[in-house]
């Protein structure tokens, strides 16, 4: 590129014209928020750590708030698929889950630090209400702004700058959290992350996608749980590219977030790793997603994105393996980078895997039941991990989180995850 389409690039995303440009402007801003929040977020189980919480209380801050989303999950599907414009719900959502970084910023000026752990627990677990909403807006209305063509055009640009964020935001806070007096330093960075990330906030309610017909937007909703689950079990009676794509990616899924709490535990605890460290370590993971994003967006294009969830999927499983094989810090960021790198093919083709299995027409409902099992997966999975951690250590814990990974990684395989996709074709066919 020269540097004239350079600037003609940069020219165009400042000054942008037409609605497509502004919603992708829009996008990606909101992503520079975000990464700010997601940067200060990898602390917060650090936090509780090093305020002497118990294992199970660790686990409890990533298991806790998916309790709430599996109750939720469902209904605010249905809730979504019944407004006329889903902007306002996940710009004003993502607003209530920065407030809460805040909040606990405020906890050791309210509690002695013995005590702050259950304040922030409970903090955390209603903090998954707004979050909900907002896991399920987004996709719908990433999906909206999008299209089915410029999927990974978007999300890999948007993951990119979320990455690069992200890795400076823990860089910062590592740098800061080591020159600070404990507690004061995270409690100053995490009210620090509610100012920044309200950049998500205005951003992001800019976005404009089309209205829902108004006639499913005042479609009465399904009465209860029985009739909510219902429509789930038919969803995967009736659509086979779904169900085997919901099974595996739950398996993997259990994988991935039974290792979530235990990475802490180990750094910390086993470790004894500096904040500077843990800092430098999810600095890596995050500084990869730039080129891990292009790179598993033009091997998509090229080779298909079947070849690279099945890369990406086995790949991830040396992170945990190697991380408990090496009882040392040094080697952690370099294992911390290969798992990001791994983790943004695995984010940029599931994204697409899933939209191109939902009827566009009930994508919120197809949508909150893949919600609700990954919730399900981040609530059992962290405390069956820290339950291990504290039989027998934090490494067994890490290598059982790696064999989750494999298994579900040859269910890709076994159920031919991706091969046999419905087309949007046919997807929107079966929705009609």
């Amino acid at each position: 590129m020269t540097d004239g389409a350079g600037m003609d690039t940069m020219r165009g995303f400042f000054q942008a014209k037409t609605l497509e440009q502004r919603n992708v402007r829009n996008v990606l801003i909101d992503g520079i928020g975000v990464g700010i929040v997601s940067g200060v977020a990898t602390f917060l189980s650090v936090f509780l750590v090093r305020l002497g919480a118990s294992s199970f209380l660790v686990g409890l801050l990533t298991a806790m708030p998916a309790l709430t989303g599996i109750v939720l999950a469902l209904p605010v599907g249905r809730l979504l698929e019944r407004q006329r414009n889903i902007v306002p719900w996940y710009s004003r959502a993502r607003v209530w889950v920065l407030g809460s970084y805040a909040i606990t910023g405020l906890m050791p000026f309210l509690f002695p630090l013995s005590r702050v752990p259950i304040p922030i627990i409970i903090i955390w677990a209603i903090a998954t209400v707004p979050q909900t909403i907002v896991n399920v807006a987004f996709t719908i209305v990433m999906g909206a702004v999008a299209g089915p063509n410029r999927r990974y055009y978007l999300m890999s640009r948007r993951w990119s700058v979320l990455g690069i964020t992200t890795a400076a935001t823990v860089a910062l806070a590592g740098w800061a959290l080591d020159q600070l007096a404990f507690p004061l330093n995270y409690q100053l960075v995490f009210i620090g992350s509610f100012v920044g990330g309200l950049l998500s906030f205005i951003f992001s309610s800019q976005i404009s996608i089309p209205d829902n017909d108004p006639a499913e937007a005042h479609e009465p909703a399904a009465q209860g749980w029985r009739a909510q689950l219902r429509e789930g079990i038919a969803a995967l009676r009736e659509n086979a590219p779904y169900s085997r794509f919901l099974l595996s990616q739950f398996v993997f899924r259990c994988g991935i977030t039974l290792a979530l709490p235990i990475f802490p535990l180990y750094w910390v605890r086993e470790l004894h790793a500096s904040d500077a460290w843990i800092g430098l370590i999810n600095t890596v993971n995050s500084g990869v997603l730039l080129v891990a994003y292009f790179l598993w967006s033009n091997m998509s294009r090229r080779r298909g994105a079947t070849l690279v969830l099945r890369i990406c999927a086995f790949g991830l499983v040396l992170y945990p393996l190697l991380a408990g094989l090496t009882h040392s810090v040094t080697p952690q960021p370099v294992y911390a980078g290969m798992g990001g790198i791994f983790m943004a093919g695995i984010d940029l083709v599931l994204f697409d895997m899933l939209l191109r299995t939902c009827p566009p027409r009930h994508a919120a409902s197809y949508i909150a039941l893949y919600q609700l099992t990954t919730y399900v997966a981040t609530f059992v999975s962290p405390l069956i991990g820290t339950t291990i951690a504290d039989s027998i250590g934090a490494a067994p814990a890490l290598f059982a989180a790696a064999g989750l990974r494999l298994a579900g990684a040859a269910l890709f395989v076994l159920l031919r995850v991706g091969e046999r996709a419905q087309s949007e074709a046919e997807v929107l066919q079966s929705g009609a």
